[in-house]
């Protein structure tokens, strides 16, 4: 291993999981306890659209606003406790935000040395980007996903401060690591570790107790969860905690159910390192401590992913409440009444037309709400006019004259456009990597030199099943967690168990004809199996479930958050020795 034999642990802690995030994190973290590096994940498919439309009413901007107003407190803190900033809040233009942290620093006082990372933006490289017609297809953004090297660059020319755009949001910790402990691109076990660390903290408070499937069983605290921060050491080993006397909790279960979040197989691929997950064991390390070890780390490929957005056109929605008897019926009605006008003579119909009736309603309820079912309506097409006023209008005028107690529960609107998210692949040489140090001097980092095609890792022997015995009819969720969430138009919902009896029966249970019948919306979907026996889990990946991604709206759970929760609520056949 390169770099110094004896460095003391890295404390890196984690302030922002999306755009948006708790405002005073920031100030939480630096004042909450030590801490070496603090980081901020700004960036999701979804907020490169909102980023991409900022940039086009300001060419200066297509960064993250809230990220100066954070700092105009904290800037000084984070200085005075000798505490560096690494974020992506730079978006679509990290020297815009870099210049207005300048800025910021010059009038606050505060003498902090700010660096950036570019070379993401690949909208001048149309050659890398797949094409419409034969010509480029106009998309609004497309970045590739840069790793670590550039912020370790630029924190090894002594950068307080560093704003990058499109990198991966693990690398925000893996580049931090990297300049502390003198890493190089060989050292791929220590990488894969912070990785894995990274890849825990970039989502804030999802893992210490946010969104977990067992707070209220488990008696945790999540009404303030506080934001988590990992003790890194040089082999790559960590400890993922929180500051003392905060919110939530860190445990086993909390820090499995993160590991899973918008993952696939065993191999966890970034543009620094391949991470093996069938690797990783977790340990309770003390109270709100877990230690994370063994992560073995595999060449990259030598592509990176790239992420492209494109206007796909305009979408228009209704939802008709339907109340009391004869559901059914009103809801044909009304299909039927909206479908002779979007079809007649006087109206082009839309390109995509999509009704889905969810059944909410109950008999003999004593609460109007819970007497009604929803209808909804959702409507596409490259013409604004066609699924706007035409589909509104048409809806307010069934007012009197469609199923008794008609009513919507928004007015109609005009049609909003919406995005469309899809990732390619590009040759890693073929991508700039550049980091803007403080004195201004531009380094071009290379892409690691060794690299390994990515390929599938044959899913382990299960373990033995449970012998036959008494079973119960009850909700999965009474012994097993779950997460899920999107990654363009897939989602994965990965499943863990708590003791080594429930992963022998969930390992032969949770089969993907299991998990089909369970989940009817996925049947006619792709679906992939992954076994992680060390994490007692198997991880789901559903292609197309959310169609063109988040920001097309594809169904009522657009980024597939509750996909896992809705597992857990379906009843199924459990051993009465594993339940409580």
């Amino acid at each position: 291993m390169t770099g110094p034999a004896h460095v003391a642990p890295l404390r890196v802690g984690n302030a922002s999981g999306f755009y948006g995030d708790r405002f005073d994190a920031v100030h939480e973290m630096l004042t909450g306890g030590p801490l070496d590096v603090l980081t901020g994940d700004y960036l999701a498919e979804l907020t490169m659209l909102l980023l991409a439309r900022d940039r086009m009413k300001d060419p200066g901007g297509g960064w993250a606003r809230t990220f100066p107003r954070q700092l105009e407190t904290c800037l000084g803190l984070a200085h005075e406790r000798g505490v560096r900033l690494v974020t992506n809040a730079g978006g679509l233009n990290p020297a815009a935000l870099a210049h207005a942290v300048r800025e910021l620093a010059a009038r606050l006082g505060v003498p902090v040395h700010v660096a950036h990372v570019e070379g993401d933006d690949l909208l001048s490289r149309p050659d890398l980007l797949p094409q419409r017609d034969g010509a480029p297809a106009p998309y609004l953004t497309a970045n590739a996903y840069l790793g670590g090297a550039g912020i370790a660059a630029c924190l090894r020319a002594g950068a307080d401060v560093v704003v990058t755009g499109r990198v991966t949001d693990a690398a925000l910790v893996t580049g931090a690591a990297a300049a502390h402990f003198g890493w190089g691109d060989d050292d791929l076990d220590a990488l894969a570790g912070a990785v894995v660390a990274g890849h825990v903290l970039e989502c804030g408070t999802q893992a210490t107790g946010g969104n977990y499937a067992f707070f209220a069983r488990d008696g945790i605290d999540a009404r303030h969860p506080g934001f988590p921060l990992a003790e890194i050491h040089r082999d790559g080993t960590s400890v993922i905690t929180k500051h003392p006397g905060t919110g939530g909790a860190v445990t086993v279960g909390t820090v499995t159910a993160q590991l899973l979040y918008e993952t696939g197989g065993a191999r966890y691929a970034g543009p620094d390192v391949t991470a093996r997950l069938d690797t990783v064991r977790l340990a309770a390390d003390g109270p709100d401590r877990v230690r994370i070890a063994g992560v073995r780390g595999e060449a990259p490929p030598p592509t990176l992913k790239a992420g492209l957005t494109r206007l796909g056109g305009y979408r228009n929605e209704v939802v008709f409440v339907l109340t009391g008897l004869d559901v059914e019926a009103k809801a044909a009605l009304v299909r039927e009444q909206m479908t002779a006008h979007l079809t007649g003579a006087t109206n082009a119909p839309p390109t995509e037309v999509r009704w889905t009736l969810a059944r909410t309603d109950r008999a003999d309820a004593d609460v109007q709400e819970e007497a009604g079912a929803l209808l909804r309506l959702v409507v596409r097409d490259p013409d604004q006019a066609v699924v706007g006023r035409a589909v509104s209008a048409a809806a307010v005028e069934l007012a009197l004259a469609s199923y008794p107690g008609f009513h919507v529960t928004a007015p109609p609107g005009k049609g909003a456009p919406y995005g469309v998210f899809e990732a390619v692949h590009v040759p890693a040489d073929e991508v700039p990597h550049t980091a803007v140090l403080p004195d201004g001097e531009r380094l071009t980092l290379r892409h690691p030199a060794r690299t390994r095609e990515l390929a599938p890792v044959p899913d382990p022997e299960p373990p033995p099943p449970l012998p036959p015995g008494p079973v119960r009819r009850v909700p999965l969720g009474e012994v097993a967690g779950a997460r899920s969430g999107d990654k363009g138009g897939s989602a994965n919902v990965g499943v863990w168990v708590r003791d080594d009896a429930a992963w022998r029966w969930l390992a032969h249970e949770l089969t993907v004809d299991r998990l089909r019948a369970l989940l009817p919306e996925i049947r006619e979907l792709p679906v992939t199996r992954h076994l992680l026996p060390r994490l007692r889990a198997v991880n789901f990946v559903v292609d197309g479930l959310l169609g063109e991604g988040v920001a097309a709206q594809a169904r009522f759970d657009p980024q597939a958050k509750a996909l896992g929760e809705w597992l857990r609520a379906r009843y199924v056949d459990i051993p009465e020795e594993l339940l409580p």
